[in-house]
């Protein structure tokens, strides 16, 4: 079920001599534009969702100035799912975010709204369970950012920050340019379909991470790694192979594909 508004408020385009850095986007132009021509280009092929979600996720933390990113997206029942997260912390303290039913994700999806600079201190009042975990993980700030079309949100774009700095508006409209573009990717696939078609491609994005997840620990506790590298391992082989995400995720799962294919040195994420 997707959530639909009647107004979604946006932001001013900053302008010179207003006081913002540009220095950001001098240095990160180059991969935001990389970043929105591979998210585009799904527009056009078949595609695994979570890996399109993983990218928009570990890129934002490369491209944005934010500590990790995380995305939701909603279930064919109506509630929301983690699908992708830049670290094992941050998918926790999604997980977290989602069982305690408060946190800037879950208010963004519910109003449809932007939640920018958010000071966690500052939020103990409004999100009592979740700002606590939140500090404890070690983040400062947090923002949400939600993923629509035309009034249509189907999930959110979820960044925080380790320190309590604000997040310009340039690094805010990256961010939603980002979230729009895997947005249009996710609905455009299937253009002229019934709602529960996409339903359906939905809650096979959800059944795939909850494989991913299975193979992730079988690979971390195989090979003496954290889940952070086996699921860089995992994806590196998928890609380098031309298989979906999903596929060598069921195949470790299942005890068909053995964890020494991986190798045993660590992977940069240079080989991503």
């Amino acid at each position: 079920m997707t959530r639909t508004i009647d107004k979604i408020p946006t932001l001013p385009v900053p302008r010179t001599g207003n006081g913002l850095s540009w220095g950001w986007l001098m240095q990160n132009e180059p991969l935001l534009i990389r970043t929105l021509v591979e998210l585009a280009d799904t527009l056009v092929d078949d595609f695994d969702v979570v890996d399109l979600l993983t990218l928009l996720s570990d890129r934002c933390v490369e491209v944005l100035d934010v500590s990790a990113a995380g995305i939701m997206l909603v279930a064919a029942e109506g509630d929301l799912r983690v699908i992708a997260s830049s670290s094992e912390t941050m998918r926790i303290l999604e997980l977290f975010e989602l069982q305690s039913d408060e946190g800037p994700c879950v208010d963004c999806y519910r109003d449809g709204t932007l939640i920018v600079n958010q000071d966690l201190n500052a939020a103990l009042d409004r999100w009592p369970r979740f700002a606590p975990v939140a500090i404890e993980s070690g983040f400062r700030s947090a923002h949400a950012l939600p993923m629509r079309l035309r009034g249509t949100v189907i999930g959110a774009l979820n960044l925080f920050r380790a320190d309590t700095g604000m997040l310009d508006a340039t690094d805010v409209l990256a961010a939603q340019a980002l979230a729009d573009v895997a947005t249009i990717a996710i609905l455009q696939h299937r253009v002229g379909l019934e709602a529960h078609v996409l339903n359906n491609q939905l809650n096979e994005a959800l059944n795939s991470r909850i494989i991913i997840e299975q193979a992730k620990g079988v690979i971390a506790e195989r090979a003496g790694i954290d889940t952070d590298e086996a699921f860089t391992r995992l994806r590196h082989h998928a890609r380098s192979n031309n298989l979906r995400l999903a596929e060598v995720a069921a195949a470790v799962a299942n005890g068909t594909l053995a964890v020494d294919s991986f190798g045993g040195a660590r992977t940069k994420r240079s080989d991503i």
